[in-house]
């Protein structure tokens, strides 16, 4: 059995990095994805779905240094399922019920051009290590779907 989950979105939060005791890096980031579709009575709709990834090791200080809020990334990675299998679900200030889903990333890759990044729409990868598993952008016309 084999599970492998790919998203292509934008952060909605600057990363978050901390420490194991061990002293390992783990970095958590929020990312959005959306699609628009249309109904079957001919409306525009648009549907954002947040994930909360979690990234390990070298590339987890990599993604905290190079990636910022509103950076693009290309996330491939395993759900965190909770002890039903599912979405973590929980319970917010106001009482309302949540859900979230979690995963646990093996490869992070930076989607802004350099020209975005200097603009403020996210990072760059220049000078970013390739053995931290983080890799060179990709052209819209490179994305494997």
């Amino acid at each position: 059995m084999y599970q492998r989950l790919v998203l292509v979105g934008r952060l909605g939060r600057d990363p978050e990095m901390r420490y194991t005791p061990q002293g390992t890096p783990v970095t958590s980031i929020s990312v959005a994805t959306s699609r628009k579709y249309n109904t079957a009575d001919g409306q525009a709709k648009e549907e954002t779905i947040w994930f909360r990834v979690q990234v390990w090791g070298k590339q987890g200080e990599t993604v905290n240094q190079y990636l910022t809020k509103g950076s693009k990334v290309l996330v491939e990675g395993t759900l965190i399922p909770d002890e039903n299998g599912g979405p973590r679900v929980w319970t917010d200030k106001e009482g309302k019920a949540r859900a979230s889903f979690e995963v646990r990333a093996t490869t992070v890759r930076f989607l802004d051009s350099k020209r975005e990044a200097a603009q403020g729409g996210g990072a760059t990868v220049s000078g970013a290590p390739h053995e931290a598993g983080v890799e060179e952008p990709m052209s819209g016309e490179e994305l494997p779907f």
